[in-house]
């Protein structure tokens, strides 16, 4: 390896040792270990080739796969090579993978899903793509400039990307705009756009190298060719407007979509990925079959929400207007092909654009929706419309043209039948199924969490990282002091870890013996951070009142990012570092409490977070949150759960049992109970002495007092508009914090929990998410190679 590495230095960067920077060490170093996994991936894509096996498609919007270079190193079993060649050649090996930036391709949960499913379907050696959109900026990079949130593009791709493949071979045109005519039944779309979709692509090999599969990322470029004669007017705008207007497409993740041309924005990046996609995978399919009407037994496409939903009207004007299929065939046959996840019971959250948007964008596309929205409504007199008041529901959409719909956790699908999808699911009552979401135990604990994973190996070996069952064998070590000692040493070392990471980047000192509970997900009201930091306003001002009253020291730790136009999480997001510059500064409260809010989370950040973690905080509004996967990750690394009955808490708290999980809150027919109840949250407030001086505290400008009516705003909307019940649970989670005081206290019993709760996650790996998808919606088995190989 190391002559591997001297070569590639040499070779492709051009560079000896003695001038090599830590970017040239970490790419020679990822370019030798890419060698050793192409043939593996290219021997992958021509077995299935050869056998004909099903290939899945997953279509996303986001594929949060954050440092790439230590998944490929665990995954082709290379670490111990890898860190001692680095070594011998004079380099720090953690420095070196540390400097690979995180991949800004997604922002939270979904994206994050879609990398675990990814890395699960390579190991269980399922044939498949991911497609999605190489964003050349991402979300965007957070800092906070006087607590508020600022904003500036993620430059990951200012390096060059060690992993990629660039395919210029694989290009497709996608039109936009124009208009359409129809000539003896034949439709003809004349666009008025068109733009360039390029691949890129990046392996994906699975645990022990056994099998690899494809992200394949498209970027978009200009159609037409460089306007050299505005060029040499000097209209150099004019000359570039075409290439600017293509590339904005893959610019950034999630635009601002509160204006007009936002929103036109958002239609074209939906529909570029998934026009692309379709595509793609019908060329893939006709390169060695001839019989469309047999697409389904070859290919299952999965819709990651509602961002592809787009694919079911694109997928039938290929099989109609460029195949030449009936219409009523194409509808049926694509709906054969295609199925959809839901994650989210939130309106807001199931898009809909305009008709009139919608039309000028994709004409041709409308008039197919409303073939379908008739094929529908003739079938199922009465059925929920896709077409209704002027706007185009593309969760309708996506529903109608799938064959099947599944929810993320058992209480989400329950939820999905009896609310938004509710009419449909009548209709068609055995559509919706359940699938659990699951992570990937090579990253979330193998990984990221060194110290734990070597203790479980020593006691297991390593069949758990694609067996993850049998971390269940750990639940009798619970009463072995040995076992226990080295796992609470693992987890105060990660706190170690985690506590001089904080000094050093936020310039805050911390105790690492103190209980470290973190929350990070994306700022947004029903996940309900501002909860969080009204308990932790509280617990100060009861630490000031009593001092010396033997408090549990506790750090908060948020992390998160807000969507540039939510202006509510926004707020939220200074008044949590506004509260974090007084308490940090009290001499009173002092190691007692502390707040932590690093700026730009992301998949590296986490990784630090999660394994250093004490308590994990599930706070959701019940009902609102589809299934979290964060909520696995902690418990797996040896958290206890903070939380309310929604999404997957339901099913960890089945798992690890009641006793060990700290549950709080409504329930989520008790929210919407109490949501028929006029004034209730000025009567929940009224009913706290506690709340009502957190809430007074606030509004005086105890944390803001350069400007003491910041946050009136805020708690108006709290006392007449709380619409996620943050006012109605808030006195039970204050409760439940105190009964986590007494327990972190009790080191025995604390320690007992914490390895019950990592014994008991073997169900919630992604490798048992992906089978259910596998056996219940995608018809689709590893070719018996895989299977040989991986036995």
């Amino acid at each position: 390896m190391k002559d591997d590495i001297l070569k590639e230095l040499r070779y492709a960067l051009g560079k000896d040792a003695a001038h090599a920077s830590p970017y040239d060490w970490r790419m020679a170093l990822s370019l030798v270990l890419r060698n050793r996994l192409v043939d593996t991936w290219i021997d992958s894509t021509q077995e299935t080739y050869a056998l004909g096996t099903k290939r899945v498609y997953y279509l996303s919007m986001e594929f949060l796969i954050g440092r790439l270079i230590e998944d490929m190193i665990s995954n082709l079993g290379l670490e111990d090579a890898a860190r001692r060649a680095m070594e011998d050649l004079g380099q720090d090996y953690d420095a070196i993978v540390h400097d690979e930036p995180d991949a800004a391709l997604g922002n939270g949960g979904l994206g994050r899903l879609a990398a675990c499913f990814m890395d699960s379907l390579a190991t269980l050696g399922l044939p498949a793509y991911g497609y999605g959109i190489r964003y050349e900026h991402g979300l965007f990079e957070q800092s906070f400039v006087g607590g508020e949130q600022a904003e500036k593009p993620e430059t990951w791709l200012s390096q060059r990307h060690a992993w990629e493949f660039e395919r210029p071979e694989v290009t497709h045109k996608i039109c936009f705009g124009g208009h359409v005519t129809h000539d003896a039944g034949q439709a003809h779309w004349h666009p008025g756009e068109v733009v360039l979709a390029t691949a890129y692509d990046t392996p994906i090999i699975g645990w022990q190298g056994v099998w690899g599969n494809t992200l394949r990322l498209w970027s978009a470029t200009s159609a037409g060719e460089f306007d050299l004669d505005s060029f040499n007017r000097g209209d150099y705008l004019a000359a570039n407007r075409s290439e600017a207007l293509a590339r904005t497409i893959s610019r950034v993740l999630y635009p601002d979509d509160t204006t007009d041309n936002g929103k036109e924005l958002r239609l074209k990046q939906e529909y570029f990925f998934t026009a692309a996609s379709i595509m793609d995978l019908l060329r893939r399919y006709l390169s060695d079959h001839d019989d469309l009407r047999a697409l389904p037994d070859h290919v299952a496409i999965q819709l990651n929400d509602t961002h592809p939903a787009i694919a079911g009207p694109e997928l039938v004007r290929m099989l109609v207007d460029v195949h030449g299929l009936p219409m009523a065939e194409g509808i049926a046959l694509a709906r054969r092909c295609l199925a959809y996840t839901n994650h989210t019971l939130l309106p807001e959250a199931l898009e809909r654009w305009s008709e009139d948007l919608l039309g000028r964008t994709l004409p041709r596309h409308l008039e197919i929706i409303r073939v379908i929205e008739e094929t529908q409504q003739a079938e199922n007199p009465g059925s929920p419309r896709i077409l209704e008041h002027g706007d185009v529901r593309m969760g309708e959409l996506a529903f109608i043209m799938a064959h099947k719909v599944n929810g993320v956790s058992a209480l989400h699908t329950e939820l999905v039948k009896e609310t938004v999808f509710a009419d449909l699911h009548r209709i068609h009552p055995t559509r919706i199924i359940n699938q659990t979401n699951g992570i990937t135990p090579r990253r979330w604990l193998y990984g990221c969490n060194p110290g734990l994973r070597d203790l479980i190996t020593e006691e297991l070996g390593t069949g758990w990282v694609s067996d993850l069952e049998q971390l269940s064998s750990l639940k009798d070590k619970r009463s072995d002091p040995a076992f226990v000692s080295a796992f609470m040493a693992a987890k105060r070392a990660n706190k170690v870890q985690l506590s001089n990471w904080i000094a050093e980047t936020c310039g805050i000192d911390v105790n690492p013996d103190a209980l470290f509970d973190v929350q990070i997900k994306r700022i947004h009201e029903y996940k309900r951070q501002l909860m969080n930091l009204l308990e932790t306003v509280a617990l100060w001002s009861e630490m000031r009142d009593d001092p010396n009253a033997g408090w549990t020291p506790r750090v908060k730790i948020f992390g998160g990012k807000a969507a540039p136009g939510y202006a509510m999480a926004k707020e939220i997001i200074r008044l949590i570092n506004d509260v974090g510059a007084v308490v940090n500064a009290d001499p009173v409260t002092g190691d007692m409490l502390k707040l932590v809010y690093p700026p730009n989370y992301n998949v590296t950040m986490a990784e630090r977070l999660i394994p250093a973690a004490d308590l994990s905080e599930q706070i959701s509004t019940a009902g609102k949150e589809a299934s979290g996967t964060g909520n696995m990750k902690f418990a797996l690394n040896g958290a206890l759960t903070i939380g309310t009955l929604d999404g997957a808490n339901v099913e960890i708290r089945e798992h690890v049992g009641s006793e060990n999980f700290f549950l709080f809150g409504l329930t989520a027919s008790e929210v919407v109970a109490r949501r028929q109840q006029p004034g209730f949250s000025r009567a929940a407030i009224e009913a706290s002495p506690r709340l009502q001086r957190v809430l007074g505290q606030i509004y005086e400008g105890v944390f803001s007092p350069d400007e003491p009516h910041r946050y009136h705003g805020l708690v108006g909307m709290l006392y007449d508009h709380d619409h996620f019940l943050v006012t109605c649970d808030f006195d039970d989670y204050y409760d439940t914090q105190r009964r986590v005081d007494v327990v972190y206290r009790t080191p025995q019993a604390w320690s007992a929990m914490a390895v019950t709760n990592t014994a008991s996650m073997g169900w919630f790996s992604s490798d048992r998410t992906i089978q259910g998808y596998a056996r219940d919606i995608w018809k689709a088995a590893p070719p018996r190679s895989a299977l040989e190989k991986s036995a």
